[in-house]
């Protein structure tokens, strides 16, 4: 039996508006590896990304763990690395910099018409799907109602205002990121230095899973895929 000291503790960051619930067909090797999960907290009234993140930082209970964020969770753990002693820094479907942010975010950024976003709209998920006409429409509802169970006004205001507005101008150099080609909310052809997932899309966490199950032990050990 493993001694749990010498386990790697990973710890996954759900992307914006997500539960921890879109890792659940996520396995690794329980021999190597024991995984955690985090879930967004309400900020406070114009909290800083920066107060955020170290508020985010208590719930991390072990040494040199491994942090895994998606999309909008891979810029907050980008962000909780500044402060931590890390063995990995990984990130799926996200952005490194403010320089791959896909042109229009950073349009919204500079005309604030990110404030115009109606974030209430989410409170409604769960009538739309009852009146959701046609299977697609049915399944994507039942999606949303499933994985974007984070609806507070004050939560999404600012988690789109964050996102936006993120002013992180170099990438680390150490972050290991993984990005689908066919990623439609952070396009491919912004984006540098990165593991192709070919005909990945932004929730490929959740419908190319057996690629994470695959690779993702590697990942965390080397840092890279060694070539077969």
């Amino acid at each position: 039996m493993t001694n749990e000291k010498e386990l790697i503790h990973v710890y996954f960051m759900p992307g914006m508006a997500a539960n921890s619930s879109i890792f659940e067909f996520i396995k690794l090797p329980e021999d190597r590896f024991k995984m955690h999960f985090l879930e967004w907290i309400i900020p406070k009234e114009d909290e800083s990304l920066k107060s955020y993140a170290l508020r985010m930082n208590k719930y991390i209970k072990h040494e040199n763990p491994v942090l895994i964020g998606v999309s909008f969770g891979g810029v907050i753990v980008q962000e909780m690395a500044k402060n931590l002693n890390l063995k990995r820094l990984i990130i799926v479907s996200s952005v490194k910099c403010r320089a791959e942010l896909p042109r229009r975010m950073r349009y919204a950024a500079s005309t604030g018409l990110f404030k115009l976003i109606p974030t209430s709209l989410l409170d409604y998920v769960d009538h739309f799907e009852k009146i959701a006409v046609g299977d697609f429409i049915k399944k994507r509802a039942k999606l949303y109602r499933q994985y974007l169970s984070v609806r507070n006004q004050r939560y999404l205001d600012w988690a789109i205002k964050n996102m936006v507005l993120w002013s992180c101008a170099k990438a680390r150099k150490d972050i290991v990121h993984i990005h689908g080609d066919k990623d439609e909310i952070f396009p491919a052809k912004y984006i540098s230095n990165y593991i192709n997932v070919k005909n990945g899309t932004h929730i490929m966490i959740l419908n190319r899973y057996r690629w994470f199950n695959k690779y993702l032990p590697e990942l965390i050990l080397s840092g890279k895929i060694e070539e077969k």
